[in-house]
C-alpha cells in the first residue's frame, strides 16, 4: 500500500518528462515550417502565377540567361524572339522572370546617385566662388 502512491507519482513524473522531451522536436518542426517550407511554397506559387500570365510581347529572361520577347505562347512552351529572324522555343518552366522597363533601382544604385549628386553640388558651389 505504501508503494502504490510512489508508483503513481513516478508515473506522473515520467509522463511530464516524455512531454518535455517531445517539445523541442515540435519546436524544430515549427521553425523549419515557418522559415524554410512556407516561404519556398509561397515563392513557387508566385513563379507559377508569373509563368501562367505570360503573354505575347512580354520581355523575359530564361534560366540560362537568354533575353528575348515572347512572340507566341503554347500550352507547355513559349516561343521567344531573340533577334531579327531568330526564335527559340523553350519550356514555360525555363522562364526565370519577366523584365520590366521601369525596374526599381536597388539600394546600391540609390546610394551611387546620392553620392554623384553630392559631388555635383560641391563642384557647383566651388564654381560659384
Amino acid at each position: 500500500m505504501f508503494f502504490v502512491p510512489l508508483l503513481q507519482a513516478a508515473g506522473a513524473a515520467s509522463g511530464s518528462q516524455t512531454l518535455m522531451s517531445v517539445v523541442p522536436f515540435i519546436l524544430i518542426i515549427a521553425i523549419f515550417y515557418f522559415f524554410i517550407i512556407r516561404p519556398q511554397n509561397k515563392k513557387q506559387k508566385e513563379t507559377q502565377k508569373m509563368i501562367d500570365a505570360l503573354k505575347k510581347g512580354d520581355k523575359v529572361v530564361t534560366i540560362g540567361g537568354i533575353h528575348g520577347l515572347v512572340s507566341q505562347t503554347k500550352e507547355k512552351t513559349v516561343i521567344i524572339k531573340v533577334d531579327e529572324g531568330v526564335k527559340i522555343e523553350v519550356n514555360r518552366s525555363a522562364i526565370a522572370g519577366v523584365v520590366t522597363d521601369n525596374a526599381p533601382a536597388s539600394k546600391s544604385d540609390k546610394k551611387a546617385d546620392e553620392s554623384k549628386e553630392a559631388v555635383k553640388e560641391s563642384s557647383d558651389s566651388e564654381k560659384a566662388e
